[in-house]
Protein backbone atom coordinates (compact mmCIF):
# COMPACT_ATOMS: atom_id res chain seq x y z
CA UNK A 1 0.00 0.00 0.00
CA UNK A 2 1.46 3.31 -0.64
CA UNK A 3 2.30 5.85 1.86
CA UNK A 4 0.25 8.86 2.33
CA UNK A 5 2.07 12.08 1.61
CA UNK A 6 2.80 14.39 4.61
CA UNK A 7 0.83 17.36 5.18
CA UNK A 8 2.23 20.25 6.33
CA UNK A 9 0.46 22.06 8.69
CA UNK A 10 -0.01 25.50 8.17
CA UNK A 11 1.85 28.77 9.42
CA UNK A 12 -0.33 31.27 11.83
CA UNK A 13 0.55 34.84 13.02
CA UNK A 14 -1.34 35.55 15.83
CA UNK A 15 -1.58 38.85 17.56
CA UNK A 16 -1.90 39.11 21.43
CA UNK A 17 -1.24 42.47 23.95
CA UNK A 18 0.92 41.46 26.90
CA UNK A 19 -2.08 41.03 29.20
CA UNK A 20 -3.91 38.50 26.91
CA UNK A 21 -0.30 36.48 27.26
CA UNK A 22 -0.55 33.08 29.50
CA UNK A 23 2.75 32.42 31.93
CA UNK A 24 3.88 29.72 29.22
CA UNK A 25 3.11 31.59 25.90
CA UNK A 26 5.45 34.78 27.67
CA UNK A 27 8.39 32.11 29.15
CA UNK A 28 8.52 31.03 24.95
CA UNK A 29 8.44 34.18 23.97
CA UNK A 30 10.82 35.42 25.88
CA UNK A 31 13.09 32.31 25.89
CA UNK A 32 12.99 32.66 22.28
CA UNK A 33 14.47 35.98 21.88
CA UNK A 34 17.10 35.62 24.72
CA UNK A 35 18.31 32.32 22.22
CA UNK A 36 18.30 34.69 19.47
CA UNK A 37 19.23 38.13 20.75
CA UNK A 38 21.76 37.27 23.66
CA UNK A 39 22.92 33.80 23.22
CA UNK A 40 23.67 33.64 19.13
CA UNK A 41 24.89 37.63 18.61
CA UNK A 42 26.56 37.14 21.82
CA UNK A 43 25.46 40.20 22.93
CA UNK A 44 24.62 41.40 26.90
CA UNK A 45 21.62 42.66 25.95
CA UNK A 46 18.97 43.60 28.23
CA UNK A 47 16.58 42.42 26.47
CA UNK A 48 13.45 43.18 29.48
CA UNK A 49 13.69 46.67 29.20
CA UNK A 50 10.09 47.29 30.44
CA UNK A 51 8.17 47.75 27.09
CA UNK A 52 6.85 44.35 26.82
CA UNK A 53 4.01 45.17 28.87
CA UNK A 54 2.72 48.00 26.63
CA UNK A 55 3.29 46.50 23.48
CA UNK A 56 1.56 43.98 21.26
CA UNK A 57 3.27 40.99 20.33
CA UNK A 58 3.11 39.07 17.37
CA UNK A 59 4.08 35.33 17.29
CA UNK A 60 4.29 32.93 14.06
CA UNK A 61 3.85 29.34 14.98
CA UNK A 62 3.49 25.90 12.99
CA UNK A 63 1.07 23.96 15.80
CA UNK A 64 3.13 24.76 18.96
CA UNK A 65 6.21 25.66 17.96
CA UNK A 66 7.49 29.38 17.61
CA UNK A 67 8.83 30.51 14.22
CA UNK A 68 9.24 33.85 14.80
CA UNK A 69 8.46 36.95 16.64
CA UNK A 70 7.86 40.48 16.61
CA UNK A 71 6.80 43.56 19.22
CA UNK A 72 4.78 46.72 18.09
CA UNK A 73 4.52 49.77 20.18
CA UNK A 74 2.61 53.00 20.03
CA UNK A 75 4.93 55.94 20.91
CA UNK A 76 4.71 59.61 20.41
CA UNK A 77 6.56 60.43 17.65
CA UNK A 78 4.93 57.16 15.63
CA UNK A 79 4.90 53.30 15.80
CA UNK A 80 8.02 50.94 16.37
CA UNK A 81 8.52 47.73 15.60
CA UNK A 82 11.50 46.22 17.25
CA UNK A 83 12.89 41.99 18.30
CA UNK A 84 12.21 40.79 15.22
CA UNK A 85 13.32 37.64 15.22
CA UNK A 86 13.07 34.36 13.30
CA UNK A 87 14.04 30.69 13.91
CA UNK A 88 17.97 30.55 12.99
CA UNK A 89 17.23 27.38 11.42
CA UNK A 90 14.35 28.72 9.40
CA UNK A 91 16.00 31.77 8.06
CA UNK A 92 16.23 32.58 4.39
CA UNK A 93 12.66 30.64 3.65
CA UNK A 94 10.72 34.36 3.79
CA UNK A 95 9.04 34.20 7.43
CA UNK A 96 10.80 38.22 8.18
CA UNK A 97 8.70 38.72 5.47
CA UNK A 98 5.85 37.31 5.95
CA UNK A 99 5.96 38.95 9.85
CA UNK A 100 7.12 42.46 8.35
CA UNK A 101 4.02 42.55 6.06
CA UNK A 102 1.51 41.39 8.86
CA UNK A 103 3.48 43.86 11.03
CA UNK A 104 3.12 46.47 8.37
CA UNK A 105 -0.89 45.49 7.58
CA UNK A 106 -1.67 45.92 11.49
CA UNK A 107 0.10 49.53 11.19
CA UNK A 108 -2.20 50.76 8.29
CA UNK A 109 -4.82 49.15 10.01
CA UNK A 110 -4.94 50.79 13.34
CA UNK A 111 -2.53 53.09 13.43
CA UNK A 112 -3.41 55.20 9.90
CA UNK A 113 -0.80 57.90 8.39
CA UNK A 114 1.36 57.35 11.63
CA UNK A 115 5.12 57.23 11.01
CA UNK A 116 6.58 53.20 11.71
CA UNK A 117 10.00 53.23 12.80
CA UNK A 118 11.93 50.80 13.93
CA UNK A 119 16.34 49.94 15.01
CA UNK A 120 17.41 47.55 12.24
CA UNK A 121 20.85 45.71 12.58
CA UNK A 122 23.31 46.93 10.03
CA UNK A 123 23.53 43.87 8.09
CA UNK A 124 19.62 43.57 7.77
CA UNK A 125 18.89 47.65 6.71
CA UNK A 126 19.14 46.46 2.90
CA UNK A 127 15.85 43.57 3.84
CA UNK A 128 14.12 46.74 5.45
CA UNK A 129 14.28 49.27 2.65
CA UNK A 130 12.90 46.21 0.39
CA UNK A 131 9.85 47.45 2.64
CA UNK A 132 9.97 50.62 1.99
CA UNK A 133 11.88 51.98 4.94
CA UNK A 134 15.18 54.64 4.76
CA UNK A 135 18.21 55.10 7.32
CA UNK A 136 17.84 57.83 9.10
CA UNK A 137 20.86 58.97 11.20
CA UNK A 138 24.52 57.24 11.18
CA UNK A 139 24.99 53.50 12.56
CA UNK A 140 25.33 53.06 15.60
CA UNK A 141 26.37 50.07 17.80
CA UNK A 142 24.01 48.59 20.35
CA UNK A 143 25.43 45.93 22.70
CA UNK A 144 28.36 45.34 20.38
CA UNK A 145 25.41 45.13 17.57
CA UNK A 146 25.89 47.58 14.79
CA UNK A 147 22.34 48.89 14.35
CA UNK A 148 20.56 52.08 11.97
CA UNK A 149 17.52 53.89 12.45
CA UNK A 150 14.99 53.17 10.03
CA UNK A 151 12.08 54.99 8.95
CA UNK A 152 8.61 54.57 6.63
CA UNK A 153 6.97 57.44 6.42
CA UNK A 154 2.87 57.78 6.57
Amino acid sequence: MPSLPKIARPITTEWRRFEALSAAALYQLLRFRQQIFVVEQRSPYPDLDGFDTSAWHLTMRREDALMGYLRLLAADDGVRIGRVAVAAELRGRALGRRLMSEALSFCHEHYRGQPIRLSAQVPLARFYRSLGFREIGAPYDDFGVPHVDMLLSP
